[in-house]
């Protein structure tokens, strides 16, 4: 004769089981809709970082307007920069050195490249007020 104890053992074994089974079922098919929207998400997430790093670049490139107020008193102009520094017959470089300002920047400031920062403007504004002797004659001050 089988032992009660064990076949007791056994019943209550499979239906322990099965309840089990039935109350993880649901709790599966949960986890595997998180992972779904959780795997949704970070396609979004990636999405909107490669958006923003374009916006960006592209707000990066955008030259700030300058504003009509009291502390802009200078403007800069690529084409009068580079017309007046023909004018005075120099080079990018002696431009560059009675600005303080390597023969690269000169460049790039005429090509409209780049704009010079607020603080060469009085500078490129001082430079624009010489003629061609007072512009001679500082270079050969400076060493030139």
């Amino acid at each position: 004769m089988p032992n009660i104890a064990a076949i007791l053992r056994e019943e209550i074994t499979r239906l322990a089981r099965k309840e089990l089974r039935s109350n993880t079922e649901s709790l599966k098919k949960a986890v595997a809709g998180y992972r779904t929207e959780i795997a949704a998400l970070k396609r979004r997430v990636d999405t909107l970082e490669r958006q923003a790093k374009r916006t960006a670049k592209v707000v990066g490139r955008a030259q700030p307007v300058p504003e009509n107020d009291a502390d802009t008193k200078h403007r800069f102009s690529a084409k009068g920069l580079a017309t007046h520094r023909r004018r005075l017959g120099l080079s990018a470089a002696d431009y560059g050195t009675l600005l303080g300002v390597s023969p690269l920047s000169v460049y790039k400031w005429e090509s409209g490249q780049a704009r010079p920062r607020a603080k060469y403007l009085p500078a490129i504004a001082a430079v624009r007020s010489m003629g061609k002797r007072e512009a001679a004659a500082r270079l050969t001050e400076m060493g030139q």
